[in-house]
Protein backbone atom coordinates (compact mmCIF):
# COMPACT_ATOMS: atom_id res chain seq x y z
CA UNK A 1 0.00 0.00 0.00
CA UNK A 2 1.31 3.46 -0.82
CA UNK A 3 2.18 5.25 2.42
CA UNK A 4 0.94 8.81 0.47
CA UNK A 5 -2.90 7.25 0.65
CA UNK A 6 -3.42 5.44 4.11
CA UNK A 7 -6.01 7.58 6.42
CA UNK A 8 -3.46 9.87 8.69
CA UNK A 9 -4.57 7.53 12.07
CA UNK A 10 -2.74 4.42 10.24
CA UNK A 11 0.16 6.40 8.71
CA UNK A 12 0.64 7.01 12.44
CA UNK A 13 0.37 3.54 13.60
CA UNK A 14 2.80 2.44 10.88
CA UNK A 15 5.88 4.97 10.84
CA UNK A 16 8.37 5.13 8.69
CA UNK A 17 11.07 8.38 8.22
CA UNK A 18 11.27 10.33 5.17
CA UNK A 19 14.64 12.06 3.91
CA UNK A 20 14.06 13.67 0.98
CA UNK A 21 16.77 13.46 -0.86
CA UNK A 22 18.34 14.53 -4.66
CA UNK A 23 20.76 11.77 -6.95
CA UNK A 24 22.22 12.26 -10.38
CA UNK A 25 23.16 8.82 -10.17
CA UNK A 26 21.12 7.10 -13.82
CA UNK A 27 18.06 5.25 -12.78
CA UNK A 28 18.12 5.81 -9.31
CA UNK A 29 14.34 7.51 -8.57
CA UNK A 30 14.66 10.99 -5.47
CA UNK A 31 11.83 10.26 -3.34
CA UNK A 32 10.77 10.65 0.68
CA UNK A 33 11.37 7.54 1.57
CA UNK A 34 9.85 6.05 4.97
CA UNK A 35 12.67 3.71 6.78
CA UNK A 36 10.41 1.27 9.19
CA UNK A 37 11.41 1.79 12.52
CA UNK A 38 11.05 -1.83 12.92
CA UNK A 39 14.49 -1.71 11.13
CA UNK A 40 15.70 1.47 12.57
CA UNK A 41 15.27 0.48 16.15
CA UNK A 42 15.97 -3.58 16.38
CA UNK A 43 12.95 -4.99 14.58
CA UNK A 44 10.61 -3.00 17.07
CA UNK A 45 7.25 -3.69 14.98
CA UNK A 46 8.40 -6.78 13.81
CA UNK A 47 6.81 -5.38 10.39
CA UNK A 48 6.53 -8.05 7.52
CA UNK A 49 4.39 -5.77 4.66
CA UNK A 50 6.94 -3.41 2.70
CA UNK A 51 5.33 0.06 1.93
CA UNK A 52 6.55 1.81 -1.09
CA UNK A 53 8.10 5.45 -0.80
CA UNK A 54 6.06 8.36 -1.61
CA UNK A 55 8.28 9.37 -4.83
CA UNK A 56 8.23 13.26 -6.13
CA UNK A 57 9.98 12.10 -8.82
CA UNK A 58 8.44 12.18 -12.41
CA UNK A 59 6.05 9.44 -13.60
CA UNK A 60 7.69 5.71 -14.38
CA UNK A 61 6.66 6.07 -17.79
CA UNK A 62 8.86 9.51 -18.47
CA UNK A 63 12.15 7.95 -16.41
CA UNK A 64 11.67 4.17 -18.95
CA UNK A 65 14.50 3.60 -20.66
CA UNK A 66 13.89 3.28 -24.51
CA UNK A 67 13.89 -0.40 -25.95
CA UNK A 68 17.45 -0.39 -27.45
CA UNK A 69 18.56 0.23 -24.05
CA UNK A 70 16.52 -2.37 -22.66
CA UNK A 71 18.17 -5.02 -25.28
CA UNK A 72 21.70 -3.43 -24.32
CA UNK A 73 21.04 -3.97 -20.53
CA UNK A 74 19.53 -7.37 -21.18
CA UNK A 75 22.69 -8.41 -23.09
CA UNK A 76 25.10 -7.26 -20.50
CA UNK A 77 23.30 -9.30 -17.53
CA UNK A 78 23.55 -12.66 -19.93
CA UNK A 79 26.86 -11.97 -20.15
CA UNK A 80 27.39 -10.88 -16.25
CA UNK A 81 24.95 -13.53 -15.07
CA UNK A 82 27.07 -16.33 -17.68
CA UNK A 83 30.85 -15.53 -16.08
CA UNK A 84 29.15 -15.59 -12.64
CA UNK A 85 27.75 -18.79 -13.02
CA UNK A 86 30.98 -20.38 -13.77
CA UNK A 87 32.56 -19.17 -10.16
CA UNK A 88 29.29 -19.45 -8.33
CA UNK A 89 26.09 -22.34 -7.87
CA UNK A 90 23.20 -21.78 -8.72
CA UNK A 91 22.03 -20.79 -5.29
CA UNK A 92 24.09 -18.41 -4.93
CA UNK A 93 23.46 -15.80 -7.77
CA UNK A 94 19.74 -13.81 -8.32
CA UNK A 95 18.94 -12.48 -11.20
CA UNK A 96 15.09 -12.27 -11.85
CA UNK A 97 13.12 -9.00 -11.16
CA UNK A 98 11.87 -10.29 -8.61
CA UNK A 99 14.47 -12.72 -6.97
CA UNK A 100 16.75 -8.77 -6.56
CA UNK A 101 13.80 -6.23 -5.78
CA UNK A 102 14.48 -7.60 -1.68
CA UNK A 103 17.84 -5.75 -2.52
CA UNK A 104 16.59 -2.89 -3.75
CA UNK A 105 17.61 -0.45 -0.55
CA UNK A 106 19.07 -0.11 2.84
CA UNK A 107 17.32 0.99 5.68
CA UNK A 108 17.13 4.79 3.87
CA UNK A 109 14.32 3.36 1.34
CA UNK A 110 14.39 7.05 -0.09
CA UNK A 111 16.19 5.50 -2.68
CA UNK A 112 15.04 2.31 -4.71
CA UNK A 113 17.12 0.73 -7.54
CA UNK A 114 17.48 -2.83 -8.41
CA UNK A 115 21.00 -4.26 -9.12
CA UNK A 116 21.41 -5.88 -12.06
CA UNK A 117 22.42 -9.20 -10.39
CA UNK A 118 22.97 -10.59 -6.22
CA UNK A 119 25.57 -12.79 -5.85
CA UNK A 120 25.27 -14.29 -2.73
CA UNK A 121 28.61 -15.97 -2.22
CA UNK A 122 29.56 -18.93 0.85
CA UNK A 123 32.85 -18.86 1.01
CA UNK A 124 35.84 -16.44 0.96
CA UNK A 125 37.02 -18.41 -2.20
CA UNK A 126 34.09 -17.33 -4.00
CA UNK A 127 33.92 -13.52 -3.01
CA UNK A 128 37.37 -13.12 -4.76
CA UNK A 129 36.25 -15.29 -7.77
CA UNK A 130 33.01 -12.49 -7.97
CA UNK A 131 34.99 -9.59 -7.57
CA UNK A 132 37.65 -11.11 -10.58
CA UNK A 133 34.97 -11.84 -13.00
CA UNK A 134 33.30 -8.21 -12.13
CA UNK A 135 36.69 -6.18 -12.10
CA UNK A 136 37.48 -8.70 -16.11
CA UNK A 137 34.24 -7.17 -16.75
CA UNK A 138 34.45 -3.86 -15.70
CA UNK A 139 31.35 -4.40 -13.36
CA UNK A 140 30.59 -2.11 -10.56
CA UNK A 141 30.46 -4.24 -7.43
CA UNK A 142 28.25 -2.88 -4.07
CA UNK A 143 28.82 -4.51 -0.98
CA UNK A 144 25.97 -5.20 1.60
CA UNK A 145 25.55 -6.42 5.08
CA UNK A 146 22.19 -6.84 6.82
CA UNK A 147 20.92 -3.30 4.69
CA UNK A 148 20.04 -1.54 8.04
CA UNK A 149 22.34 1.77 6.74
CA UNK A 150 20.60 5.16 7.26
CA UNK A 151 22.41 6.87 4.29
CA UNK A 152 22.11 5.13 0.99
CA UNK A 153 25.29 3.16 1.40
CA UNK A 154 24.48 -0.02 0.14
CA UNK A 155 22.30 1.10 -2.71
CA UNK A 156 22.59 -1.23 -5.79
CA UNK A 157 23.64 -0.32 -8.76
CA UNK A 158 21.73 -0.78 -11.94
CA UNK A 159 24.70 -2.44 -14.01
CA UNK A 160 26.54 -3.84 -11.19
CA UNK A 161 26.71 -6.64 -9.07
CA UNK A 162 25.45 -7.00 -4.90
CA UNK A 163 27.45 -8.66 -3.44
CA UNK A 164 24.93 -9.49 -0.50
CA UNK A 165 27.82 -11.12 2.18
CA UNK A 166 24.26 -12.19 4.91
CA UNK A 167 25.95 -15.68 4.93
CA UNK A 168 29.37 -15.12 6.91
CA UNK A 169 27.54 -15.24 9.92
CA UNK A 170 29.90 -17.71 11.64
CA UNK A 171 31.94 -16.27 15.10
CA UNK A 172 35.04 -18.15 14.34
CA UNK A 173 36.89 -17.45 17.54
CA UNK A 174 36.03 -16.30 21.27
CA UNK A 175 39.80 -15.53 22.97
CA UNK A 176 39.01 -15.05 26.98
CA UNK A 177 42.73 -14.63 27.20
CA UNK A 178 43.47 -12.08 24.32
CA UNK A 179 40.14 -10.78 24.82
CA UNK A 180 39.26 -10.98 21.15
CA UNK A 181 36.45 -12.37 18.85
CA UNK A 182 37.46 -13.22 15.32
CA UNK A 183 33.97 -13.17 13.53
CA UNK A 184 33.01 -13.11 9.95
CA UNK A 185 31.83 -9.82 8.40
CA UNK A 186 27.69 -11.08 8.57
CA UNK A 187 28.24 -11.71 12.34
CA UNK A 188 25.40 -9.30 13.63
CA UNK A 189 26.96 -6.69 16.31
CA UNK A 190 24.75 -7.53 19.34
CA UNK A 191 25.48 -11.50 18.36
CA UNK A 192 29.25 -11.24 19.38
CA UNK A 193 28.70 -9.75 22.87
CA UNK A 194 25.91 -12.78 23.36
CA UNK A 195 28.78 -14.93 22.14
CA UNK A 196 31.25 -13.42 24.37
CA UNK A 197 29.08 -13.42 27.68
CA UNK A 198 29.69 -16.65 28.85
CA UNK A 199 33.35 -14.93 29.43
CA UNK A 200 32.01 -11.64 31.32
CA UNK A 201 33.29 -9.87 27.78
CA UNK A 202 31.19 -7.91 25.60
CA UNK A 203 31.91 -5.85 22.22
CA UNK A 204 31.44 -2.29 23.59
CA UNK A 205 30.16 -0.20 20.28
CA UNK A 206 25.91 -0.73 20.43
CA UNK A 207 24.71 1.05 17.71
CA UNK A 208 20.92 1.43 18.08
CA UNK A 209 20.46 -0.83 14.71
CA UNK A 210 22.58 -3.86 17.03
CA UNK A 211 20.14 -6.38 16.92
CA UNK A 212 20.24 -6.59 13.63
CA UNK A 213 23.34 -4.75 11.57
CA UNK A 214 26.44 -6.46 11.07
CA UNK A 215 30.26 -6.02 11.77
CA UNK A 216 31.00 -5.25 8.35
CA UNK A 217 28.41 -2.78 8.13
CA UNK A 218 29.55 -1.62 11.46
CA UNK A 219 33.07 -1.55 9.89
CA UNK A 220 32.19 0.43 6.57
CA UNK A 221 30.28 3.57 8.27
CA UNK A 222 32.31 3.61 11.64
CA UNK A 223 29.64 3.01 13.72
CA UNK A 224 28.84 4.09 17.48
CA UNK A 225 26.23 3.75 20.03
CA UNK A 226 25.57 5.65 23.03
CA UNK A 227 28.33 4.24 24.77
CA UNK A 228 31.15 5.91 22.45
CA UNK A 229 32.25 8.47 24.83
CA UNK A 230 33.59 6.03 27.20
CA UNK A 231 34.13 3.00 24.93
CA UNK A 232 34.96 4.50 21.36
CA UNK A 233 33.68 3.47 18.17
CA UNK A 234 34.24 0.90 15.64
CA UNK A 235 37.71 2.37 14.89
CA UNK A 236 38.78 1.94 18.20
CA UNK A 237 37.39 -1.46 19.43
CA UNK A 238 38.93 -3.15 15.84
CA UNK A 239 42.02 -4.72 15.61
CA UNK A 240 42.22 -6.25 12.07
CA UNK A 241 40.50 -7.12 8.79
CA UNK A 242 40.28 -9.11 5.98
CA UNK A 243 39.42 -9.31 2.86
CA UNK A 244 39.81 -8.30 -1.04
CA UNK A 245 40.68 -5.66 -3.30
CA UNK A 246 38.60 -4.82 -5.79
CA UNK A 247 40.98 -7.24 -8.68
CA UNK A 248 40.10 -9.90 -5.56
CA UNK A 249 43.20 -10.43 -4.41
CA UNK A 250 43.49 -10.84 -0.72
CA UNK A 251 44.21 -8.38 1.95
CA UNK A 252 44.70 -8.04 5.74
CA UNK A 253 44.81 -4.64 7.44
CA UNK A 254 46.07 -4.45 10.95
CA UNK A 255 47.03 -7.19 13.40
CA UNK A 256 46.72 -8.56 16.49
CA UNK A 257 48.79 -6.67 18.01
CA UNK A 258 46.64 -3.67 18.01
CA UNK A 259 49.60 -1.85 16.30
CA UNK A 260 51.04 -1.11 13.13
CA UNK A 261 54.45 0.29 11.06
CA UNK A 262 53.97 2.84 8.65
CA UNK A 263 50.61 4.58 7.74
CA UNK A 264 47.64 3.43 9.80
CA UNK A 265 45.53 1.84 6.66
CA UNK A 266 42.90 0.04 9.30
CA UNK A 267 41.91 3.35 9.96
CA UNK A 268 41.32 4.32 6.61
CA UNK A 269 39.49 1.36 5.62
CA UNK A 270 37.32 1.64 8.95
CA UNK A 271 34.51 3.90 7.98
CA UNK A 272 35.03 4.14 4.38
CA UNK A 273 31.86 2.67 3.42
CA UNK A 274 32.77 -0.23 1.10
CA UNK A 275 35.15 1.89 -1.43
CA UNK A 276 38.19 0.68 -0.51
CA UNK A 277 37.64 -3.51 0.25
CA UNK A 278 35.35 -5.73 0.90
CA UNK A 279 35.71 -6.81 4.52
CA UNK A 280 34.88 -10.49 5.19
CA UNK A 281 36.74 -11.01 8.46
CA UNK A 282 36.80 -8.80 11.70
CA UNK A 283 38.92 -9.25 14.85
CA UNK A 284 37.24 -7.32 17.83
CA UNK A 285 38.04 -6.05 20.97
CA UNK A 286 36.47 -7.76 24.22
CA UNK A 287 36.30 -5.90 27.68
CA UNK A 288 34.62 -7.03 30.94
CA UNK A 289 31.21 -6.38 31.37
CA UNK A 290 30.84 -4.04 34.10
CA UNK A 291 29.78 -5.11 37.34
CA UNK A 292 26.84 -2.26 37.77
CA UNK A 293 25.79 0.50 35.84
CA UNK A 294 23.42 3.65 37.46
CA UNK A 295 21.78 6.31 35.16
CA UNK A 296 21.49 9.84 36.59
CA UNK A 297 18.70 11.95 34.72
CA UNK A 298 19.38 15.53 34.93
CA UNK A 299 16.44 18.28 34.46
CA UNK A 300 17.18 22.07 33.44
CA UNK A 301 14.93 24.72 33.20
CA UNK A 302 17.03 26.29 30.30
CA UNK A 303 18.59 24.96 27.44
CA UNK A 304 22.11 26.83 27.93
CA UNK A 305 22.45 25.34 31.25
CA UNK A 306 21.87 21.78 29.65
CA UNK A 307 24.00 22.79 27.16
CA UNK A 308 26.90 24.32 29.54
CA UNK A 309 26.31 20.91 31.88
CA UNK A 310 27.61 18.31 28.90
CA UNK A 311 30.88 20.35 28.72
CA UNK A 312 31.22 20.88 32.17
CA UNK A 313 30.80 17.19 33.06
CA UNK A 314 33.96 16.50 30.53
CA UNK A 315 35.77 19.41 31.46
CA UNK A 316 35.86 18.23 35.52
CA UNK A 317 37.42 15.26 34.09
CA UNK A 318 34.78 13.09 34.07
CA UNK A 319 33.69 10.44 31.02
CA UNK A 320 30.39 8.95 31.78
CA UNK A 321 29.61 6.04 30.37
CA UNK A 322 26.65 7.33 28.34
CA UNK A 323 25.94 11.62 28.14
CA UNK A 324 22.67 12.01 25.94
CA UNK A 325 20.40 14.96 25.84
CA UNK A 326 16.27 15.51 25.30
CA UNK A 327 14.87 18.51 24.50
CA UNK A 328 10.82 19.57 26.10
CA UNK A 329 9.20 18.46 23.23
CA UNK A 330 11.01 15.41 22.60
CA UNK A 331 10.51 14.62 26.30
CA UNK A 332 6.97 15.13 26.44
CA UNK A 333 6.75 12.52 22.85
CA UNK A 334 8.66 9.96 24.49
CA UNK A 335 6.90 10.00 27.85
CA UNK A 336 3.50 9.47 26.43
CA UNK A 337 5.10 6.35 24.02
CA UNK A 338 6.81 4.35 26.68
CA UNK A 339 6.31 6.11 30.16
CA UNK A 340 10.42 6.36 31.16
CA UNK A 341 9.38 8.46 33.94
CA UNK A 342 10.85 12.14 32.55
CA UNK A 343 10.60 15.35 34.18
CA UNK A 344 7.92 16.90 31.36
CA UNK A 345 8.43 20.20 32.82
CA UNK A 346 11.99 20.60 32.34
CA UNK A 347 13.39 22.42 29.31
CA UNK A 348 15.93 19.67 28.80
CA UNK A 349 16.80 15.98 30.46
CA UNK A 350 20.29 14.34 30.36
CA UNK A 351 20.85 10.97 31.29
CA UNK A 352 23.94 10.31 32.36
CA UNK A 353 25.56 7.35 33.42
CA UNK A 354 28.42 5.56 35.39
CA UNK A 355 29.69 2.21 35.14
CA UNK A 356 32.28 0.00 37.19
CA UNK A 357 32.96 -1.71 40.52
CA UNK A 358 30.52 -0.18 42.77
CA UNK A 359 33.18 1.87 44.40
CA UNK A 360 34.13 3.62 40.94
CA UNK A 361 30.63 3.99 40.31
CA UNK A 362 29.14 5.46 43.86
CA UNK A 363 32.78 7.76 43.44
CA UNK A 364 31.18 9.33 39.90
CA UNK A 365 27.82 9.64 40.42
CA UNK A 366 28.78 12.02 43.26
CA UNK A 367 31.36 13.86 41.05
CA UNK A 368 28.54 13.99 38.39
CA UNK A 369 25.52 15.28 40.88
CA UNK A 370 27.90 18.00 42.07
CA UNK A 371 28.61 19.47 38.82
CA UNK A 372 25.14 18.93 37.67
CA UNK A 373 24.36 20.73 40.51
CA UNK A 374 26.43 23.73 40.24
CA UNK A 375 25.29 23.93 36.48
CA UNK A 376 22.03 24.71 37.49
CA UNK A 377 20.05 21.28 37.58
CA UNK A 378 16.05 21.87 38.89
CA UNK A 379 15.96 17.93 39.62
CA UNK A 380 18.44 14.92 39.68
CA UNK A 381 16.83 11.36 39.77
CA UNK A 382 19.51 7.95 40.33
CA UNK A 383 18.58 5.17 39.42
CA UNK A 384 17.46 3.35 42.11
CA UNK A 385 18.20 -0.36 40.41
CA UNK A 386 18.43 -1.68 36.80
CA UNK A 387 14.72 -2.20 36.10
CA UNK A 388 14.62 2.16 36.39
CA UNK A 389 18.21 2.09 34.62
CA UNK A 390 16.72 0.45 31.81
CA UNK A 391 13.12 2.43 31.42
CA UNK A 392 15.35 5.71 31.83
CA UNK A 393 17.19 4.11 28.26
CA UNK A 394 14.35 2.65 26.70
CA UNK A 395 12.98 6.99 26.48
CA UNK A 396 16.09 7.56 24.69
CA UNK A 397 15.85 4.58 22.69
CA UNK A 398 12.44 5.22 21.67
CA UNK A 399 12.97 8.33 20.63
CA UNK A 400 12.34 7.95 16.81
CA UNK A 401 9.31 6.25 16.72
CA UNK A 402 7.62 8.15 19.46
CA UNK A 403 8.60 11.13 17.06
CA UNK A 404 6.43 8.86 14.38
CA UNK A 405 3.29 9.38 16.89
CA UNK A 406 3.66 12.92 16.65
CA UNK A 407 3.70 13.79 13.27
CA UNK A 408 2.88 12.46 10.01
CA UNK A 409 6.36 12.48 8.53
CA UNK A 410 9.83 13.45 9.68
CA UNK A 411 13.34 14.12 8.52
CA UNK A 412 16.45 12.89 10.38
CA UNK A 413 19.55 15.04 10.56
CA UNK A 414 22.50 13.46 11.66
CA UNK A 415 25.32 16.09 12.33
CA UNK A 416 28.01 16.79 14.87
CA UNK A 417 29.65 19.99 16.72
CA UNK A 418 31.83 20.82 19.86
CA UNK A 419 30.31 19.87 23.09
CA UNK A 420 30.62 23.43 23.80
CA UNK A 421 28.55 24.96 21.67
CA UNK A 422 25.13 22.30 22.17
CA UNK A 423 23.20 25.01 23.68
CA UNK A 424 24.71 28.09 20.59
CA UNK A 425 23.12 25.24 18.08
CA UNK A 426 19.37 24.55 19.73
CA UNK A 427 18.63 27.95 20.06
CA UNK A 428 19.80 28.11 16.37
CA UNK A 429 17.38 25.42 15.81
CA UNK A 430 14.38 26.99 17.71
CA UNK A 431 15.25 29.95 15.44
CA UNK A 432 14.93 27.73 12.12
CA UNK A 433 11.81 26.35 13.34
CA UNK A 434 10.02 29.75 13.01
CA UNK A 435 11.56 30.83 9.62
CA UNK A 436 10.83 27.52 8.38
CA UNK A 437 7.17 27.17 10.02
CA UNK A 438 8.17 24.03 10.75
CA UNK A 439 8.66 21.91 14.22
CA UNK A 440 11.50 20.20 15.43
CA UNK A 441 12.59 18.01 18.13
CA UNK A 442 15.74 17.23 19.79
CA UNK A 443 17.56 14.11 20.75
CA UNK A 444 21.31 13.17 20.57
CA UNK A 445 24.70 11.90 21.82
CA UNK A 446 25.40 15.17 24.08
CA UNK A 447 28.90 13.35 25.32
CA UNK A 448 30.00 13.53 21.39
CA UNK A 449 27.97 16.33 20.42
CA UNK A 450 26.40 14.20 17.61
CA UNK A 451 22.91 15.72 17.07
CA UNK A 452 19.66 14.06 15.83
CA UNK A 453 17.30 17.08 15.26
CA UNK A 454 14.06 15.34 13.93
CA UNK A 455 12.37 18.14 11.60
CA UNK A 456 8.35 17.39 11.51
CA UNK A 457 6.22 17.79 8.46
CA UNK A 458 3.40 16.43 6.43
CA UNK A 459 4.56 15.71 3.04
CA UNK A 460 0.64 15.69 1.98
CA UNK A 461 0.70 19.30 2.88
CA UNK A 462 1.80 22.10 0.27
CA UNK A 463 5.47 23.01 0.47
CA UNK A 464 6.14 21.08 3.58
CA UNK A 465 8.43 18.98 2.06
CA UNK A 466 10.45 21.26 0.35
CA UNK A 467 11.06 23.65 3.86
CA UNK A 468 12.14 20.44 5.47
CA UNK A 469 14.87 20.60 2.56
CA UNK A 470 16.01 23.37 3.40
CA UNK A 471 15.33 23.27 6.74
CA UNK A 472 18.03 20.18 7.34
CA UNK A 473 20.43 21.75 4.90
CA UNK A 474 20.66 24.99 6.95
CA UNK A 475 21.04 22.51 10.13
CA UNK A 476 24.02 20.56 8.63
CA UNK A 477 25.41 24.27 7.42
CA UNK A 478 25.29 25.53 10.86
CA UNK A 479 27.39 22.16 11.88
CA UNK A 480 30.12 23.01 9.75
CA UNK A 481 30.13 26.84 10.28
CA UNK A 482 29.99 26.18 14.43
CA UNK A 483 33.35 23.51 13.63
CA UNK A 484 32.02 20.25 13.71
CA UNK A 485 30.77 17.83 10.62
CA UNK A 486 27.77 16.55 8.76
CA UNK A 487 27.43 13.32 9.81
CA UNK A 488 28.46 11.58 12.94
CA UNK A 489 27.45 7.99 12.27
CA UNK A 490 25.37 7.60 10.30
CA UNK A 491 27.50 8.01 7.22
CA UNK A 492 27.68 9.94 3.94
CA UNK A 493 26.35 7.46 1.49
CA UNK A 494 24.19 8.98 -1.48
CA UNK A 495 22.73 11.04 1.39
CA UNK A 496 24.98 13.84 2.37
CA UNK A 497 27.03 13.49 -0.91
CA UNK A 498 26.31 16.93 -1.66
CA UNK A 499 26.96 18.16 1.71
CA UNK A 500 29.96 17.31 1.21
CA UNK A 501 30.52 20.21 -1.13
CA UNK A 502 29.96 22.10 2.15
CA UNK A 503 31.98 20.81 4.24
CA UNK A 504 35.51 19.92 2.26
CA UNK A 505 37.30 22.08 -0.56
CA UNK A 506 38.04 21.28 -3.67
CA UNK A 507 41.85 20.23 -2.60
CA UNK A 508 40.26 17.78 -0.08
CA UNK A 509 38.20 16.33 -1.89
CA UNK A 510 40.76 15.41 -4.36
CA UNK A 511 42.70 14.51 -2.00
CA UNK A 512 40.13 11.90 -1.23
CA UNK A 513 39.46 10.70 -4.59
CA UNK A 514 43.23 10.39 -4.81
CA UNK A 515 43.42 7.89 -1.72
CA UNK A 516 39.96 5.85 -3.08
CA UNK A 517 41.92 5.10 -6.24
CA UNK A 518 44.76 3.98 -4.49
CA UNK A 519 43.21 1.30 -3.63
CA UNK A 520 40.15 1.49 -6.63
CA UNK A 521 41.48 3.22 -9.69
CA UNK A 522 38.51 2.63 -11.85
CA UNK A 523 36.46 3.60 -8.86
CA UNK A 524 34.11 -0.15 -9.38
CA UNK A 525 33.98 -0.45 -5.30
CA UNK A 526 30.41 1.22 -4.77
CA UNK A 527 30.55 4.03 -7.05
CA UNK A 528 28.78 7.32 -6.51
CA UNK A 529 28.85 7.61 -3.08
CA UNK A 530 31.04 9.55 -0.15
CA UNK A 531 33.09 11.58 -2.34
CA UNK A 532 31.71 14.13 -4.82
CA UNK A 533 32.73 14.83 -7.77
CA UNK A 534 33.71 18.52 -8.58
CA UNK A 535 31.13 18.67 -11.27
CA UNK A 536 28.67 17.65 -8.49
CA UNK A 537 29.58 20.22 -6.34
CA UNK A 538 29.13 22.78 -9.03
CA UNK A 539 25.64 22.00 -9.78
CA UNK A 540 25.22 21.84 -5.72
CA UNK A 541 26.88 25.22 -5.82
CA UNK A 542 24.16 27.23 -7.47
CA UNK A 543 22.05 26.79 -4.42
CA UNK A 544 24.56 27.77 -2.15
CA UNK A 545 26.09 32.12 -3.37
CA UNK A 546 27.71 33.65 -0.52
CA UNK A 547 29.04 37.19 -1.29
CA UNK A 548 27.88 36.84 -4.92
CA UNK A 549 30.88 33.81 -5.30
CA UNK A 550 29.22 30.83 -6.38
CA UNK A 551 31.21 27.66 -5.74
CA UNK A 552 33.32 26.16 -8.34
CA UNK A 553 32.78 29.07 -11.20
CA UNK A 554 34.95 27.26 -13.63
CA UNK A 555 33.00 24.10 -13.74
CA UNK A 556 29.48 24.24 -15.91
CA UNK A 557 26.13 24.31 -14.58
CA UNK A 558 23.79 21.26 -15.81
Amino acid sequence: MHAAFLPRPHRRATRFTPIPIKTALPGVHACVGFVPHALQHGLRYGLKQSIKPTCVHKPATMNAPIPQDLAARARRQAEVVAALTDVLPASCLLWQREDVTPYECDGLSVYRQKPMVVALPETEAQVAAVLRVCHHLHVPVVARGAGTGLSGGALPHAEGVLLALSRFNRIKAIDKLARTATVECGVRNLAISEAAAPHGLYYAPDPSSQIACTIGGNVAENSGGVHCLKYGLTVHNVLQVRGYTVEGEPITVGNLAGDCAGPDLLAVVIGSEGMLMVVTEVTVKLIPKPVLARCIMASFDDLRKAGDAVASLIADGIIPAGLEMMDKPMTAAVESFVHAGYDLDAAAILLCESDGTPEEVEEEIGRMLAVLQGCGATALTISRDEAERLRFWSGRKNAFPASGRISPDYYCMDGTIPRKRIADMLLAIQGMEREFALRCVNVFHAGDGNLHPLILFDANQTGELERAEAFGAKILEACVEMGGSITGEHGVGLEKINSMCVQFSPEELEQFLAMRRAFDPAEHLNPGKNIPSHARCAEYGKMHVRGGRVAFPELPRF
